[in-house]
């Protein structure tokens, strides 16, 4: 592992920000820390990175233990580049000043080189003789990118590196910088509260919520197998139908029956997803459109059931149905995700 991060402990005062929080992650990995804002990612990121020093807890970087009971090693000697949320460009620096920022060891010859091989993988080497405020502020974005990398850092930290960008250049961004990564071999850590970065950028995400991560994972696995109800709540849209225990392995909801891995007799709550509800003119369940949002190929619509709960359903945008219209629609679920209702537990 490139990464390894056991039983930290963070606190300020008496507000204690993360506890015995452990992850780790393999070289050439993209991993990201998602959660609500205010949740202790970039506190996370802050201890990996050197400029906090954990209350308890080890980090390894490349098997070096660089944080740990005895042990505090200075950020500038962790091989670690930083990406900030507002880029910290330096404005008297052309781009390619700025890309060169963290290489005076090297001889000048060499130094160029590296800059004009970033500058070609950040795709910026017509804008290196600009300075930051001639460029636009996604050109910024992968200049701190290039600067970050260039030094070949063990493991690159991006602290929100979109949050300053639109909604579509974000998500036209994290395709392009996840590319960067994997192009340059680095191992990276992003932090994020969105979700769609999230699941763009990288290959494992840990959902940080009351202090712990509450699962490790890969994005499909959060989508489809969430370890509990929070992270199901979080991640991605769906909405709880209560759902009565026939026999083993077998849930019946108001939409039909389903086939589980709950082997309990006890009542659970089952979470359909919108891709879990198809639109089928011949089904013989009805619901009433209450909702839609337009996104262009796939039209989400919000659906009311005969009991009056809610479903949502994603359908092609061919079929543009009004408001008040009642539709067709049957259940395609693969993965069947339950959980004892809220007020008895929120985990499963």
């Amino acid at each position: 592992m490139l990464l390894e991060v056991k039983n930290l402990r963070q606190a300020y005062g008496d507000h204690e920000v993360v506890a015995g929080l452990s992850f780790s992650l393999a070289r050439g990995a993209i991993g990201c820390l998602l959660g609500p804002s205010g949740g202790g990612k970039t506190t996370v990121l802050r201890c990996i990175a050197g400029f906090e020093t954990p209350q308890e807890g080890e980090i390894r970087i490349a098997g070096r233990m660089v944080s740990g009971p005895g042990t505090m090693v200075a950020p500038e000697k962790r091989r670690i580049g930083m990406v900030f949320q507002d880029y910290a460009l330096f404005p008297h620096l052309s781009v390619a000043g700025n890309i060169a920022f963290g290489l005076h060891a090297m001889a000048h010859a060499e130094r160029a080189a590296r800059v004009r091989k970033l500058g070609e993988l950040v795709g910026l080497t017509a804008a290196l003789a600009k300075y930051p405020h001639e460029i636009s502020g996604g050109q910024q974005q992968r200049v701190a990118l290039a600067r970050a990398l260039a030094p070949s850092p063990e493991l690159l930290l991006l602290d929100e590196p979109f949050s300053n960008l639109d909604i579509d250049l974000r998500e036209r961004l994290s395709l392009e910088v996840r590319e960067i990564i994997k192009a340059s071999g680095a191992t990276a850590v992003l932090v994020t509260h969105d979700q769609q970065e999230a699941f763009a950028m990288a290959d494992e995400i840990g959902i940080l919520h009351e202090r712990h991560i509450q699962q490790w994972d890969a994005p499909y696995n959060l989508y489809h197998r969430p370890a509990n109800r929070f992270v199901a709540d979080f991640v991605g849209q769906g909405v709880f139908l209560p759902a009565k225990a026939l026999s083993a392995g077998r849930l019946e909801i108001e939409l039909g029956v389903l086939e589980s891995d709950e082997r309990g007799k006890e009542d659970l709550e089952v979470l359909l997803r919108p891709d879990d509800v198809v639109h089928d003119d011949a089904a013989p369940t009805r619901a009433e459109v209450l909702h839609k949002a337009f996104r262009g190929a796939e039209i989400l619509y919000t659906l009311r059931l005969e009991s009056g709960r809610k479903v949502l359903a994603l359908v092609p945008s061919h079929h543009n149905h009004a408001l008040g219209e009642k539709i067709g629609i049957r259940l395609d679920v693969d993965h069947v995700v339950a959980f004892r209702p809220e007020a008895q537990s929120s985990k499963p």
